[in-house]
């Protein structure tokens, strides 16, 4: 028979996805309880998920067998035997992250939560190209793993790359600073090299993750991260989750059109761009500019003395009470205002954090920014709304590359490929 003609213009259906065991979601959802929202015990985990006791207590034993949970003790009884809680075994294996930025390189082995084992982090020009780039991570990686021989199994690598990815392949798409990076196969590469499964997002995703996980998010079901920095960036969590759009695209506020009668042009060929105007590319070549025709005096200064002037050092010469520094620093947090003012009507989140290295003007930076935000954003959406410094944006990359890896790994599509890898633990007393 003779399939049928799609009608012009209609969007064929999708094509169907592997069927896998209702035992695999089931395991997922059980280890997710225990891991992120501290349900211990089979009555609690039964409760939240409706299934039976029975079926509950044997994905248990098997989760506790191949070394994901284990037994912790007693619990408190209420009125019958005491029951025994479970914990998440977060020693049980081990994720590198990677955070690939403009101008650097950092990768930091982890436990399951994240946290650092040991950390590696190194001036990079990732303009030098992939293939030079990922031979310098694969040494950083090679150095990190052979100091730590006793460590627990290495399970999976997440990856941060400061340009648009396509989150379903882990590749790089288009990007308008790194030339020579379109379509680089970030995942095939590293999963040949160390054989394990391998996440790849944007950086800015990562860091929202980390923030989201172990920083001020924590609790935080709506919240914006923006990453200012060499490029600028935002990460968009909704409802507790990382929303990363159709593509994985989400977020890509640096060509967010700021004046479109602009002369300004961007690197990616628009004017008039939020990145031509308050990102550290754009901050260092205003700095620049300044030095030239003396409006600063301590610009000036820096760079008679052979420096290339940063962020960094507008911040330096602000906080010494450099006008030109100063205003330099407002205008780009006017400009970041009103950005994010778009941002705060159509997404309501309840807190926006700053990170990247600009974020390190703090003070300098945020009155202009907020002050934008609360004068041009809905008063219902600004009511409880709070705008903050990353408290640790130097860490949040690292480790919210890993926790996407810990979160793909942890997954119902892959719990089981993997977890036989682990050596399940001696009970706790």
């Amino acid at each position: 028979m003779k399939p049928p003609t799609m009608a012009r213009g209609a969007v064929p259906p999708p094509s169907p996805r592997p069927q896998r065991p209702a035992s695999a979601d089931l395991a997922a959802t059980l280890v997710d309880l225990v891991r992120s929202h501290a349900l211990t015990t089979t009555n609690d985990l039964c409760d939240a998920t409706g299934m039976g006791r029975t079926v509950v207590a044997q994905r248990i034993s098997q989760l506790v067998r191949t070394g994901l949970l284990a037994h912790r003790g007693k619990g408190r009884s209420t009125g019958g035997r005491a029951p025994r809680e479970l914990r998440f075994r977060h020693e049980a294996g081990t994720v590198l992250g990677v955070e690939v930025g403009v101008t650097s390189l950092a990768v930091a082995l982890t436990d399951l939560s994240g946290e650092p084992l040991q950390i590696d982090e190194r001036p990079w020009r990732s303009t030098n190209g992939p293939d030079a780039t990922f031979d310098e991570l694969e040494r950083m990686i090679d150095q990190i793993l052979a100091a730590m021989p006793d460590r627990a199994p290495l399970v999976g690598i997440g990856v941060g790359l400061p340009c648009p990815v396509e989150f379903s392949s882990g590749r790089p798409v288009s990007p308008p600073i790194l030339s020579g990076w379109d379509n680089y196969p970030v995942r095939e590469r590293l999963t040949a090299r160390f054989n394990v499964s391998v996440w790849v997002d944007n950086e800015v995703n990562a860091m929202a993750l980390g923030e989201l996980r172990t920083g001020l998010a924590q609790g935080r079901d709506d919240f914006i991260y923006v990453k200012v920095g060499t490029g600028i960036g935002a990460g968009l969590v909704s409802a507790g989750r990382l929303h990363r759009g159709a593509q994985g695209c989400a977020g890509d506020i640096a060509h967010l059109c700021i004046d479109p009668h602009s002369t300004r042009t961007c690197r990616c060929g628009k004017v008039g761009c939020l990145q031509s105007y308050a990102s550290g590319m754009a901050l260092a070549r205003e700095a620049a500019a300044l030095a030239e025709s003396g409006e600063s005096p301590e610009l000036a200064r820096r760079a008679a003395e052979g420096r290339q002037l940063t962020a960094a050092d507008i911040s330096e010469a602000a906080a010494a009470g450099d006008t030109a520094g100063i205003e330099l620093l407002a205008s780009a947090g006017h400009h970041l205002g009103h950005a994010l003012a778009s941002l705060v009507n159509v997404f309501n989140p309840s807190l926006i954090v700053i990170g990247g290295g600009v974020s390190l003007a703090g003070d300098l930076l945020l009155p202009s920014l907020r002050k934008v935000v609360y004068e041009r954003s809905l008063p219902l959406a600004t009511r409880d709304l709070a705008v903050v410094i990353s408290a640790h944006a130097d860490r949040a990359g690292m480790v919210g590359a890993a926790l996407t890896a810990v979160d793909g790994l942890l997954s119902a599509d892959h719990l089981e490929t993997w977890s036989h890898l682990l050596e399940p633990q001696v009970e706790d007393a």
